[in-house]
C-alpha cells in the first residue's frame, strides 16, 4: 500500500473508532511520515504543530469566541427578541420570525453557531412553546437559523478560511458573506409563517406587542455592536484582529454598565470558558499541520485533486459534486476540521477550473452552516435539544426540511456569484 493509502487509510480508521479529530490528523500524518519519508522525519513533528498556529489573524479566534460568550450572557439576547416582537407584531408565525431575525442580528457579533443557537434557544424556547410551536420544531428552526453566524462577518469560519486559503482578504470574505448569511436566515422565514398558519400555532389575539420605542431603546447597544465590528473595518480604523478586541472591550462595557447583567466573577469565568472552547480549537489547528506538512511531502493532496479533476472537465458538474462532498462532511465534522482536511485538495481544483476563491469559500460555508443542524452529528442542534430536553431523533423530518430550503439559497448564490461579489466589489476590496 501507498504511503498516500496508508495515511488516509489510518485517518479514516481513527475517526471511526472514535478518535477525536485533532489526534487522527496528528496520528495519520506521523503515519504516512513512517511510511513514506523516514523515521527521522519525526523529528519535525513539534516544528509543523508550532507553525500550524503560529500565525497572528488567528489571534481573532479565542478574541470573538470570548465575544460571543460576553454577549450571550450580558442580556442582549432577551432585549432583541422583545425588540424584533415589536418590529414584527402578533400574527401567526410570530415568534418564529422573531427567532430567525434575533438569529441572524446575534451572529453580527459572536461568530459561533453554537453559542447563537445556545442564547436565542434559552429566550425563545420557552414563549414559543406556550404559543403552541412543537418543541422538535422549534429547536430545529432555531438550530438552522443560528447556522448562518458562519456566513455573517464576524465568522470565526471565514477567519480560517483566510489563513488556509493564500490570498485572500478576510475583509472581502466577511463582506461577501452577508448577503448570502441574509438569504440563507431569510428563505427560513416562508416556511416558518406557512407551517404556523397551517397548523394553528401562536394565536396572534392572544400575543403581546412590547412598545416599538422603549424595546429598540433597550436593544440599542446590541445592535450597536456590529456595526462597531463591521464599520471599523470598512473605515480601517481596525484590523479583524482589532475588531475582535474591540468587540470584546464593547461587550464588557454593556454587560457591567449598561445592561448590569455581568459581574466582574462572572467575567472571570467566562474567559475561563472561552479558553477551553479555543484550547479545543487551536489544538485541531496545531496538529493539522502536522497532517498537512506530511500530506504536501508525500504529493497526498495533489494526487487526490488531480483525482478529483478527472473525475469531470465540466466545472458545474465537479463543483456539485465538492459540495455533495462538504455536505457529508459536515453531517460529521465541524467547520474547522473540514476546512483544514479539504482545503489543501480543494485549492488546486478551485485554480484548475478558475473559480473565484472568495466565492467558493462563501459556498463552503453555506454548506457547513447546512452540516450545522444535520443529523447525526449536528452540532446546532444538539445545543438547542438539549435546551428543548427532547432526543435528536425527534428533530430528523424538520432538520430535513429546512436543509432543502437553505440548500436553495446555496444553489442561488452558487448560479449567481455576485449575490456574493458584489459588496467586496463596492467596498473596493480585492475579490
Amino acid at each position: 500500500m501507498s504511503p498516500d493509502l496508508w495515511m488516509l487509510a489510518s485517518f479514516l480508521l481513527l475517526l471511526l473508532i472514535g478518535v477525536p479529530v485533532a489526534f487522527s490528523l496528528a496520528l495519520s500524518g506521523a503515519i504516512g511520515i513512517l511510511a513514506g519519508l523516514s523515521p527521522d522525519m519525526l523529528a519535525t513533528l513539534g516544528t509543523n504543530t508550532f507553525n500550524g498556529v503560529a500565525k497572528y489573524p488567528l489571534i481573532a479566534i479565542p478574541l470573538f469566541i470570548l465575544t460571543g460568550l460576553v454577549f450571550e450572557k450580558s442580556g442582549v439576547a432577551l432585549r432583541l427578541v422583545r425588540f424584533a416582537q415589536a418590529l414584527i407584531g402578533p400574527r401567526h408565525g410570530g415568534l418564529a420570525m422573531v427567532a430567525i431575525l434575533v438569529c441572524l442580528i446575534m451572529g453580527g457579533m459572536s461568530g459561533s453557531g453554537p453559542a447563537d443557537a445556545a442564547a436565542v434557544a434559552m429566550v425563545m424556547l420557552p414563549s414559543m412553546t406556550r404559543a403552541g410551536y412543537p418543541k422538535p420544531f422549534s429547536a430545529t428552526l432555531i438550530a438552522a437559523s443560528a447556522s448562518t453566524a458562519i456566513l455573517i462577518p464576524p465568522s470565526i469560519a471565514l477567519i480560517l478560511y483566510s489563513i488556509v486559503v493564500p490570498g485572500v482578504d478576510l475583509r472581502a470574505l466577511f463582506a461577501a458573506g452577508l448577503f448570502p448569511g441574509l438569504i440563507a436566515g431569510g428563505v427560513l422565514l416562508l416556511p416558518a409563517w406557512l407551517l404556523a398558519r397551517r397548523y394553528g400555532w401562536e394565536n396572534p389575539e392572544e400575543a403581546e406587542r412590547p412598545p416599538l420605542g422603549e424595546s429598540f431603546r433597550q436593544a440599542l447597544p446590541a445592535l450597536f455592536a456590529p456595526v462597531l465590528i463591521l464599520g471599523g473595518l470598512r473605515s480601517g480604523l481596525f484590523t479583524p484582529t482589532e475588531a475582535a478586541v474591540a468587540g470584546v472591550t464593547y461587550g464588557v462595557i454593556v454587560g457591567l454598565f449598561v445592561t448590569r447583567e455581568l459581574d466582574w466573577r462572572n467575567l472571570w469565568r467566562l474567559c475561563g470558558e472561552a479558553a477551553v472552547i479555543s484550547g479545543v480549537v487551536m489544538l485541531i489547528i496545531a496538529l493539522a499541520g502536522i497532517f498537512a506538512w506530511a500530506g504536501t511531502m508525500l504529493g497526498t493532496f495533489r494526487h487526490l485533486a488531480e483525482w478529483l479533476i478527472s473525475l469531470s472537465n465540466n466545472g458545474v458538474v465537479l463543483l456539485a459534486l465538492v459540495m455533495v462532498a462538504v455536505l457529508l462532511a459536515g453531517m460529521l465534522l465541524d467547520a474547522i476540521s473540514i476546512y483544514l482536511i479539504l482545503m489543501p485538495i480543494l485549492i488546486p481544483v478551485m485554480q484548475h477550473f478558475g473559480w473565484n476563491p472568495v466565492w467558493f469559500g462563501i459556498l463552503l460555508a453555506m454548506n457547513i452552516a447546512i452540516g450545522q443542524f444535520t443529523p447525526p452529528v449536528a452540532i446546532n442542534l444538539m445545543v438547542t435539544a438539549e435546551v428543548a430536553r427532547i432526543r435528536l431523533e425527534q428533530t430528523v423530518g424538520w432538520a430535513l426540511l429546512f436543509v432543502l430550503v437553505m440548500g436553495s439559497a446555496l444553489v442561488l448564490v452558487a448560479v449567481f456569484p455576485e449575490i456574493a461579489l458584489w459588496l467586496p466589489r463596492v467596498l473596493g476590496y480585492a475579490v
